[in-house]
């Protein structure tokens, strides 16, 4: 009988890309893919390390992984697993321990998966995770996430992706476009290029020999293809000329999401990033001069080391004037091995949460401010497959969710719509252009 194995991930689209592709190297090799709580012989959870409670989220899901098949073969891989495997091998249930050079191939390393009395390690120094692996996310939603870039060169002082992921490194154009073509043979109308600084992309055995605007630029070449987003994109390296090249794209969608982290040129520069705030007001502007609706997305950390009340204000007060749809809100947590725990002026945990607090009710202001934009405007909404009490979803081309009255030959359709208003449930609602009203 084929073993059966199911599939946990943590963390962000990337990771969503890995885990789908090694699920796929399973699937190829003769394992069943199931659900999580059919009783599985092996379970893989992916995991991250971007907050600091990584090792509790991991604990919980391997403790519940057990609840419902206790006799399985638990592996870790992903970002914490690179970061602290000792530490992940010895939570009670885990056998086995896979870092970034080793994650691709544990269906070659663990073999039989056979539990053992201790717990395996298998992880190599960060040094030896210098190849790039094809990876995006299939069969799970109707959006593809494909991998282009991966790794980060830059310094920021208090990210551990590089200690977890290595040096930047990317795909060639030839391989992407070709994995594109491949997804949108499969049906899938949306691809999401995501990567951890993708903005980054051609860098190959530390060389520079190709550029994330030559992708994007023979990506639009992609007739098979309904929709491009990129998933997020330094500001430094959203470039005049992708902005410009977006805004005349049929395919490349007008929504762009650009980490900002801090308002405040002090902690942008405790923060080691590469830019002041005047130069991401400038890409939000230069963006907005020439797609008035794109619906831009920002990342903020609150609670920095150093990061005075007056400095969180004088974030607060630039993405209140900044002409941006939503925010990622993160409170700062502690990371080892990164520069910022040393740094003086340790903010609360009381002051952190409270301050990230403003800003999501900020974010949820600016979310309904461009909601109410846009309504009175024609859109083409993807709807997708989730459905909740008889309603499906979808996304216009700049990234508004829209409702609608669930009909199986909507799902992975793109529609004509005019959004007419706002939800209680701060979802849109539309009418059908062409065609009849969409009911709620």
């Amino acid at each position: 009988m084929k073993k059966k194995v199911a599939f946990y991930t943590l963390g962000c689209k990337l990771n969503y890309s890995e885990t789908s592709t090694i699920g796929r190297i399973f699937q190829e090799r003769g394992f069943e893919k199931v659900e999580f709580t059919e009783e599985p012989d092996i379970y893989v959870i992916n995991t991250c390390s971007v907050t600091d409670n990584a090792d509790k989220k991991c604990r919980k899901i391997v403790k519940e992984a057990l609840k419902h098949s206790p006799n399985a073969f638990i592996t870790i891989v992903g970002c914490y697993a690179q970061l602290k495997p000792k530490e992940i091998s010895e939570i009670p249930g885990v056998d086995a321990v896979l870092g970034a050079a080793e994650k691709f191939q544990l269906v070659d390393i663990l073999a039989d998966f056979e539990k053992k009395d201790k717990a395996e390690v298998y992880a190599s120094a960060i040094s030896e995770a210098n190849t790039f692996h094809n990876s995006y996310s299939f069969g799970d939603r109707t959006r593809t996430f494909l991998k282009v870039q991966d790794g980060c060169d830059y310094s920021c002082s208090f990210c551990t992706i590089p200690l977890a992921r290595g040096n930047s490194r990317s795909d060639s154009i030839e391989n992407v476009v070709k994995s594109a073509r491949e997804i949108a043979a499969s049906g899938v109308k949306e691809i999401v290029l995501t990567g951890v600084n993708t903005g980054d992309f051609g860098l190959q055995e530390g060389r520079r020999v190709e550029t994330f605007f030559q992708l994007v630029q023979e990506l639009d070449k992609v007739e098979t293809v309904d929709r491009f987003r990129i998933s997020s994109i330094e500001p430094n390296l959203l470039s005049n000329d992708i902005i410009a090249f977006v805004s005349q794209s049929r395919r490349f969608m007008p929504h762009f999401h650009v980490p900002l982290q801090s308002g405040s040129n002090k902690i942008l520069k405790l923060m080691r990033r590469r830019y002041q705030r005047e130069l991401y007001a400038d890409r939000v502007a230069s963006i907005k001069a020439l797609m008035p609706h794109c619906c831009i997305g920002v990342d903020v950390i609150v609670g920095f080391p150093g990061e005075t009340e007056e400095d969180f204000l004088e974030t607060y007060s630039f993405l209140n004037d900044l002409d941006v749809s939503y925010l990622h809100v993160f409170p700062y947590s502690e990371r080892e091995n990164t520069l910022a725990p040393s740094l003086p002026g340790k903010v609360s945990i009381k002051d952190r949460n409270r301050r990230a607090d403003m800003l999501r009710i900020l974010s949820e202001k600016k979310k309904r401010h461009f909601y109410e934009q846009n309504t009175g405007r024609d859109f083409t909404v993807l709807f997708e497959d989730d459905v909740k009490d008889g309603i499906m979803e979808g996304w216009t081309e700049n990234y508004i969710r829209v409702a609608a009255k669930y009909d199986p030959v909507l799902v992975n359709e793109t529609k004509h719509v005019r959004l007419t208003g706002i939800r209680a449930d701060g979802l849109m609602e539309a009418e059908e252009v062409y065609a009849e009203v969409l009911k709620h």
